[in-house]
């Protein structure tokens, strides 16, 4: 099993920490987000950076997983755990996590199609899965 997504995502982290929030490289002018979460299953604190879209004071994220046919696991950790917190700039914000379905979903997947192409591709390589749309609920005024 190759060990590069976790460097990967490290990587981001250390980079979304030096630099307020800002990553390069493909992530270039992107908004990237920390998503704080606890394993569905075992229980561990994980941290995932995550492409997110603004949507009125929400923070939207899409369980995408590059167009695999399978959701990722932070998906599951916040359909089990909901309440988690996420790092946006320099600030941490308390959220509860909620899956955006019908209209709403369709809406805010193509925003984000339409902002990053990539995610329209995506969609179709996920092999007829529907890629999840999470919504992150602030719970407290920021």
């Amino acid at each position: 099993m190759s060990t590069s997504p976790p460097d990967f995502n490290t990587q981001i982290i250390e980079e979304f920490r030096a630099n307020e929030g800002q990553v390069g490289g493909m992530f270039e002018g992107t908004p990237v987000l920390l998503l704080h979460h606890v394993g569905a299953k075992s229980g561990t604190s994980r941290i995932n950076p995550l492409v997110y879209q603004g949507d009125g004071g929400r923070y939207v994220v899409f369980a995408s997983k590059g167009g695999a046919p399978t959701n990722p696991d932070w998906y599951h950790n916040l359909k089990a755990h909901p309440n988690v917190a996420i790092d946006v700039a320099t600030d941490t914000i308390d959220v509860v996590a909620s899956e955006a379905t019908g209209q709403e979903r369709e809406r805010l997947y193509a925003t984000q199609a339409e902002r990053a192409p990539q995610f329209a591709e995506y969609a179709r390589q996920a092999a007829g899965r529907v890629i999840p749309v999470m919504i992150m609920t602030p719970t407290t005024a920021t």
